[in-house]
């Protein structure tokens, strides 16, 4: 099949994929299965062995793996301090962080965390990210020269769940965009991107934590899926919600259908470090100065009248993918992503925007995404 489209998505055929048993037997590593899922304490000397179970669970198997105890409780706290410091400072400056999956206020998110808790304090990050957990799962995914990145959510007392959902790069995307990949991107696409999130408190059921469909990730059309209501459906009637301990560290295959809880206390804020590691190989060979390739064109493309030659100019010269960015300040309000470049020289084309506005239009979206 080269490319999917929604009446490829059959329910039984996904059911057969997520109704099947985790055998023990498979992880040996594992000091249990709970759920479905694999758990591991204490880890053997044998790096490689492991990573190879790991590999093996996050792709063939649940897609799911969880770490307990991964973090000192005492870096943890720590780290805890200077992220409630970071999201003071976020609301003091009058900025509500916005949610790819919930209303901008709703929650507490600091988006681009990473470099925000270096700079803040070096000697507690380099405490945290010493961690040799997330080296070991992250290196056994993507291989080495992988990229961290973070984000701090607290889903507070009647934070709403999520809807069901794959993680970056075609589960940020409508139905309508991801339909334009073909079938061998979604294949792909998970294998460039691991998800993770740190307890950053106690988590059992009630406070909410994140809903998983184990063995789901497997199902090649999962990408048009997730958007599907009786899916929705299914996840809802069928999903598997594992509580943490502060430290505990969770891993999974983007790929897996999943989604945060509501959390129904009166009083507890849950806190987790949401962490998405990119493969190396997620880059151009050269960089490109496709701001000033954009604003030469622009007299060109509003002379052309061919619509189709507009689009392939387009998109031979300006950034058409809305990552990375800096959310902060081109948060995705109004979709799952913000606008691209290419979006907003195409936009100009078609209003007929005068040379003066397209220029100071491309320049304020690169100053937001910078």
């Amino acid at each position: 099949m080269t490319w999917f489209t929604a009446a490829d998505c059959d329910l039984k055929e996904f059911r057969v994929l997520v109704e099947q048993t985790t055998d023990p037997r498979d992880y040996p590593y594992a000091s249990s299965v709970e759920q479905n899922v694999p758990i591991y304490g204490p880890l053997p000397a044998d790096r490689r062995a492991v990573q190879a179970e790991l590999v093996r669970a996050l792709a063939d198997g649940p897609g799911i793996v969880v770490f307990r105890d991964a973090f000192d409780p005492a870096v943890i706290d720590r780290a805890t301090e200077v992220f409630h410091e970071m999201i003071a400072a976020q609301k003091a400056s009058g900025v509500a962080g916005g949610d790819h999956f919930a209303p901008p206020g709703a929650n507490d998110r600091v988006w681009g965390a990473l470099d925000k808790f270096a700079l803040r304090d070096p000697a507690a990050f380099a405490a945290y990210y010493a961690n040799d957990v997330l080296a070991l799962v992250s290196e056994a995914w993507l291989g080495t020269g992988y990229q961290v990145t973070s984000q701090i959510n607290v889903v507070n007392p009647g934070g709403k769940a999520q809807v069901a959902h794959r993680d970056y790069h075609l589960g940020f995307m409508s139905q309508e965009q991801a339909l334009r990949y073909p079938a061998h991107i979604h294949q792909l696409s998970p294998a460039l991107t691991l998800q993770g999130a740190v307890a950053h408190v106690d988590m059992p059921v009630e406070t909410g934590p994140t809903l998983y469909l184990p063995h789901s990730q497997k199902y090649p059309a999962g990408y048009i899926a997730f958007h599907q209501p009786e899916f929705t459906e299914y996840f809802e009637a069928g999903y598997v919600q594992l509580p943490l301990h502060k430290g505990d560290a969770v891993f999974f295959n983007p790929a897996l259908f999943h989604g945060a809880g509501t959390n129904k206390t009166a009083d507890v804020r849950r806190m987790a470090n949401l962490l998405q590691v990119s493969s190396a190989f997620g880059r151009a060979m050269e960089s490109v100065d496709r701001l000033a390739m954009s604003v030469a064109l622009y007299p060109v493309l509003r002379g052309l009248t061919d619509a189709g030659a507009v689009r392939n100019v387009v998109a031979a010269s300006a950034e058409g993918y809305a990552f990375p960015a800096n959310l902060d300040r081109d948060q995705p309000v109004d979709g799952l992503a913000p606008v691209t470049q290419a979006e907003l020289v195409l936009r100009a084309v078609r209003e007929e925007w005068s040379a003066e506005r397209f220029t100071e239009e491309l320049e304020a979206q690169a100053r937001r995404r910078a």
